[in-house]
């Protein structure tokens, strides 16, 4: 070999695949001498030939390598699925993640207290108002009828006793129903869902807080058992008309407690839910009824009704009932809740207010006198209207502050200060016997001038020397401002504060005519002192305050200012308040067997109409005006008001046995003797004088004469 090589005769080895030798089989079997001292380059490895290409008929290698293409296809298919689901289950749970850092820590969450609710009771323990943000107090499982909460599982979410707060097979079912475009009978959020949205998250429809609902959902669940759940859900769902929880909505449609529904009530509250706006009963009775048929029908496939009992709940459907009268008791609710604070602070949980108020003479008062407007009212002017009735001891009995609560809710009866006119002249004649004066003092009804303010009767006419109590009796005006100039303004402003009168009073002489503004309640409680035997009152309409659990957090005791009118002055003043009503300015609205006293009041301007009046048994005032001021036409005292509280006060005393006045009628002279001529008293007959005589008039001053001298002929 080594000869051949030297000689140029080199022979390349060649490597087939059909001898199985390799180029490195062939270097190994060379032995160390035999190999080049520099190796050389290998010429190109040859390539093989090319196989003959079979068409696919043959059978041949070719559909394999479409098989392996295939499968090489589907492998890359799987595997970027599996990377993309990856990410996606990464960016999801970094979204849900993010989400649920933003509510509190889980170990931190409490469910929120519900706003306290006060239901406002009256003096018979009937349910008044609910006031508060909820409109409704709150009820367990137990206190109402078990097919009440089961409405709600039947149509909102049958499956609530199985799932786990989320309900996959809920959320399919509901999906699947939306797109065959059959309604939505069934929502596909849970009631533990729905509750976590009203306890925590607002109403906004996004994926945040669907996520944080699923969140909130399952912590319920793990906390709380399906049934306390189910009496939150209740308690917190929100029915329309401001009533949120049961309660409050079987209050607001059907004027009775959630312990008193019928089936079908309970199908109309639990479809309710769904849209409270569109299905209220009380607005779209026809689509409230058909939704309430579908939760019958839920009710009844599950198994929580019987099929006789669905059938008379369809056939007796529930019905809201027409809400009667202008919703008066709310202005007595409004002032309860005005004064609670004063006895009990801040309301932390729901309360029961048990009040003074008697549901008949409420709704008595309420009814004459939106019937009086009614009639008479565009007649004369006339818009407005308040009523104030109490107990002689001060608790408030009736009390309308406007003619419709609906359409305003201010309140007349407490909040507005109007000119009492005449109805004010007792407070002047209580100053004036306790002077020294009795019914029997004689004063001259003449023309009067005092420094440029001269006063004058209603009749413009004048009846000369008389009795205070005949003046009293038909309201004369000279007689009241000489009365006022001889007692002070200051004095009288002092006996009527000390009878209850709280208003700012301004002493001056026209203040024996009623100028200074003062509230119908404060006018109420100063003519109470003249029932009682002269007892000062407070005026109050709270007995009892208790807690849901029994406990009494404020009873009312006894309390007054004592005796602020002496006894003797007493029954000199119901003596002259008697005469007003047996020939005087009130002879129209007198209660046959009674001892009434009362007193009519007319501003200047007609702007303003009292009648006040009492027995032992009620003090009430009735005030008529508008609320700008303009003037009635006419309207005065022994008018509008007067008949108001005439039909109230003998409605109110029907059936009663008459009780005489605390205090007595004073026992005086028949009649007073001057010059040898009989003047007119409180028993004599007087002129005629036309209704509402108690108006104040003025004219142009005379020459001023010396009283005396007029009174002597002089």
């Amino acid at each position: 070999m080594n000869d051949r090589i030297k000689r140029g005769e080199r022979r390349e080895p060649s490597f087939d695949e059909e001898s199985g030798a390799s180029r490195d089989d062939f270097d190994m079997r060379l032995s160390d001498d035999d190999r080049p001292l520099h190796r050389h380059r290998a010429a190109p490895r040859p390539q093989p030939r090319s196989q003959p290409v079979r068409n696919k008929r043959s059978g041949g290698g070719g559909g394999k390598r479409r098989g392996r293409r295939r499968r090489s296809l589907l492998g890359g298919l799987f595997y970027w699925t599996m990377v993309l689901g990856l990410w996606c289950a990464i960016g999801l749970g970094g979204f849900i993640a993010y989400h649920a850092s933003q509510l509190p820590p889980i170990d931190q969450l409490t469910v929120p207290k519900r706003p306290p609710n006060i239901a406002i009771l009256a003096a018979d323990g009937s349910l008044l108002a609910n006031r508060g943000e909820t409109g409704g107090r709150t009820v367990t499982i137990g206190e109402i009828p078990p097919y009440l909460p089961k409405a709600f599982v039947a149509i909102e979410d049958r499956r609530f006793y199985e799932h786990f707060g989320i309900d996959p097979i809920g959320i399919s079912r509901a999906l699947v129903t939306n797109l065959r475009g059959r309604g939505v009978a069934q929502g596909g959020s849970t009631l533990t869902q729905q509750l976590a949205k009203n306890l925590f998250l607002t109403q906004e429809r996004t994926a945040a807080r669907k996520i944080q609902e699923a969140i909130l959902a399952l912590w319920l669940e793990r906390t709380y058992t399906k049934d306390q759940i189910l009496e939150l859900y209740l308690n917190r769902v929100y029915f329309g008309s401001g009533a949120y929880g049961v309660e409050a909505a079987a209050q607001r449609y059907f004027n009775k407690s959630a312990r008193s529904v019928t089936i079908a009530e309970a199908a109309m509250l639990a479809g309710l839910v769904q849209a409270p706006s569109r299905l209220a009963p009380n607005r779209n009775p026809d689509l409230a009824e058909k939704r309430a048929q579908l939760v019958i029908a839920a009710m009844t496939d599950q198994g929580f009704i019987t099929q006789a009992a669905a059938k008379t709940a369809l056939t007796t459907p529930a019905e809201v009932p027409e809400r009667v009268g202008a919703g008066s008791v709310n202005y007595a609710a409004d002032y309860v809740m005005d004064v609670l604070d004063d006895f009990i602070g801040a309301v932390e949980g729901d309360v029961t207010v048990l009040t003074t108020l008697d549901t008949k003479l409420q709704s008595s008062a309420e009814t004459i006198l939106v019937d009086a407007l009614s009639a008479q009212g565009s007649k004369l002017n006339a818009s407005q209207g308040a009523v104030v009735s109490l107990a002689p001891d001060g608790a408030i009995r009736a009390l309308i502050g406007g003619r419709d609560y609906t359409k305003s809710q201010f309140n007349r009866a407490t909040a507005a200060r109007r000119q009492p006119g005449s109805s004010f002249k007792p407070f002047v004649y209580l100053t004036a016997i306790e002077k020294g004066m009795t019914p029997d003092t004689i004063r001259d009804d003449s023309p009067v001038s005092i420094k440029g303010w001269e006063p004058e009767n209603y009749s413009r006419t004048f009846r000369g020397p008389v009795t205070l109590a005949t003046a009293m009796q038909h309201s004369l005006n000279t007689v009241s401002a000489r009365l006022i100039q001889e007692v002070t303004p200051k004095e009288v402003v002092r006996t009527a504060q000390r009878l209850g009168i709280s208003s700012a009073l301004q002493p001056n002489l026209s203040l024996a005519l009623g100028t200074s503004e003062v509230t119908p309640l404060e006018m109420t409680a100063a003519y109470a002192t003249f029932a009682n035997g002269g007892q000062s009152v407070l005026p109050y309409v709270i007995r009892e305050v208790r807690q849901t659990s029994g406990k009494v957090v404020y009873a009312r005791k006894a309390a007054g200012l004592g005796q602020v009118i002496q006894p003797q002055h007493l029954a000199m003043m119901d003596t002259m308040f008697n005469g007003v009503m047996n020939g005087g300015t009130g002879s129209k609205f007198n209660i046959p067997g009674w001892q009434v006293g009362g007193k009519s009041g007319t501003t200047q301007d007609y702007g303003d109409a009292w009648f006040v009046g009492f027995t032992a048994k009620l003090v009430t005032a009735v005030w008529v005006g508008n609320d700008d001021n303009s003037k009635m036409k006419r309207v005065t005292g022994a008018g509008l008001p007067g008949e108001i509280w005439g039909k109230y006060m003998k409605a109110a005393h029907a059936g009663a046995q008459p009780i005489p006045l605390p205090g007595g009628l004073w026992q005086g002279a028949p009649k007073t003797i001057l010059d040898g001529a009989p003047v007119a008293d409180a028993g004599a007959p007087a002129p005629a004088q036309p209704a509402g005589s108690d108006r104040a008039w003025v004219r142009p001053a005379p020459q001023e004469r010396n009283f005396f001298e007029r009174l002597f002929g002089g």
